[in-house]
């Protein structure tokens, strides 16, 4: 036995574990190497670091059965992993030193694209860019839209069911799978790939997976519904005076655009001059800061005319008092500029310091309730903490952000993160909210989950744990 087994079982690896993995996979569909093991413990934005004895590394369905089929028997946790770009700790093993990851990324074909039935079938390590490239190669658009779409993978974004900006028009991810393939606790594959809108034969068993974060099976391919490509798309960059200007701006969208509105992002003018201080080549689109700023994006299948219909919108949100300015991008390279101010805003306020961030949701009537209500909560407990909310207006998915007071030590602020986090949520469950939109619960959460779910639906998920995963084995810890 090397060294490097020795310590690997001293981790806890039962004895002979890797032995009896080289005879079933091959050397390559797994690792021991201490700097690859770092690279998988790790979140990206460094908030969750842990420990593990084993990288697995499957090159397919049938490797990844016959890995989770031995980690069964043996008893080996498993936490899988996609493109690593999770935000609550579901990706990543605990510091116990016990879990095994396995990293899906190299199953990375798309196995078919059918534009005449508007799918893609693609392996979960596919990433998500991949998949949309594919799509449009075929005049056709997965609508699925992640600031992490070039890292991300498509088993990640099933497992936790991603949002992102297209919410509003394309549903969640689950909206967008017919059909999944899925490898259970014991190693068992499910082969539920079909591609059919309709299929009423019983339990709909691919969605007790998606937004399960790896906890009842692995995801190991799905197939996915496409759209049409839009032909014109126009967006438009607008100042508005308040979050219920906003909500009600969407309204007047929603009800002379319909269903053209893809996505309707609301920022605070805090995030906007943050990412203008810190992006390089970023501008600012108006001549005057504005204390809100709403990015919306209307697009449809015709060659021309949205941009007429949406001008005459934007007229009437002026004369309401709704908009107080605004620009309609006139090239792509205007309409990414624009983008960019609100995929950026996280990664500015890193600059900044400490920031707790908060993934929540509420009915989209009540978001300015929202951002009123735990500002004042949050400004009595915290003075001078610094209110960054950004995100989904238009599904009720706000990124309630806090930047550390400028005269309070970081060290200090990141050790209130549990006291504002429940403030935070608080306010979210009087709303009719949810404690996690589209990021997930993870090990982040857990708690919280647990206090504030119903003992019915507490029960009931622990019971489907117990029938999929009767041992614990995949990804222990994470959501329950």
């Amino acid at each position: 036995m090397t060294a490097v087994h020795a310590a690997a079982e001293a981790a806890g690896l039962p004895r002979g574990f890797l032995e009896e993995l080289g005879r079933r996979v091959g050397r390559r569909a797994w690792t021991v190497e201490p700097d690859q093991l770092a690279l998988h413990a790790a979140e990206q934005w460094g908030a969750w670091r842990g420990r593990a004895p084993l990288l697995l590394r499957p090159a397919d369905t049938a490797e990844v059965a016959a890995l989770l089929e031995l980690c069964y028997a043996h008893e080996v946790p498993v936490v899988p992993q996609g493109g690593n770009t999770g935000l609550v700790g579901a990706g990543v093993p605990d510091d116990s030193g016990r879990m095994a990851v396995l990293s899906l990324s190299r199953l990375n074909r798309i196995r078919e694209v059918d534009p005449l039935n508007d799918t893609i079938s693609a392996e979960a390590g596919c990433v998500l860019e991949a998949v949309q490239n594919a799509a449009a190669e075929v005049g056709r658009l997965f609508p699925l839209s992640l600031g992490a779409q070039g890292s991300c993978q498509i088993g990640g974004n099933m497992a936790s069911n991603a949002g992102g900006v297209n919410v509003l028009r394309y549903g969640m991810a689950r909206a967008l799978v017919l059909g999944l393939e899925v490898v259970l606790a014991d190693g068992r594959i499910w082969d539920g790939l079909r591609s059919l809108r309709k299929d009423n034969t019983g339990y709909d068993l691919k969605q007790l997976f998606i937004g399960a974060e790896g906890t009842l099976g692995v995801i190991t391919a799905a197939v996915l519904r496409l759209v049409p490509r839009p032909r014109e798309l126009q967006t438009a960059w607008l100042a508005v005076p308040s979050p219920q200007a906003a909500v009600e701006l969407l309204a007047l969208f929603r009800e002379r655009l319909g269903e053209t509105v893809s996505s309707f992002e609301l920022l605070a003018g805090g995030c906007v001059e943050l990412v203008l201080r810190y992006l390089p080549g970023a501008r600012a689109p108006l001549a005057r800061p504005a204390p809100w700023y709403v990015l919306a994006d209307v697009a449809w299948s015709l060659a021309e005319g949205l941009g007429a219909q949406l001008e005459q919108v934007l007229e009437k949100g002026i004369g309401r008092g709704l908009v107080q300015d605004g620009v309609i991008a006139a090239s792509e390279a205007q309409r990414k500029a624009l983008w960019a101010l609100r995929e950026n805003p996280t990664e500015a306020m890193a600059h900044e310091g400490v920031v707790l961030r908060h993934d929540i949701a509420v009915p989209v009537s009540r978001v300015p309730d929202l951002i009123e209500r735990a500002a004042a909560e949050l400004e009595r407990a915290v003075p001078r903490v610094r209110i960054m909310p950004f995100g989904h207006v238009g599904d009720g998915n706000i990124h309630y952000n806090l930047l550390q007071p400028q005269d309070m030590a970081g060290e200090a602020f990141y050790a209130r993160r549990d006291e504002v986090q429940r403030m935070v949520f608080d306010v979210v469950e009087a709303l009719g909210g949810s404690i996690s939109a589209e990021h997930g619960i993870g090990r982040l959460k857990r708690a919280e989950l647990a206090v504030r779910k119903s003992p019915v639906e507490l029960a009931l998920m622990r019971q489907l744990k117990a029938t999929l995963d009767p041992k614990g084995i995949l990804n222990p810890g994470a959501v329950i």
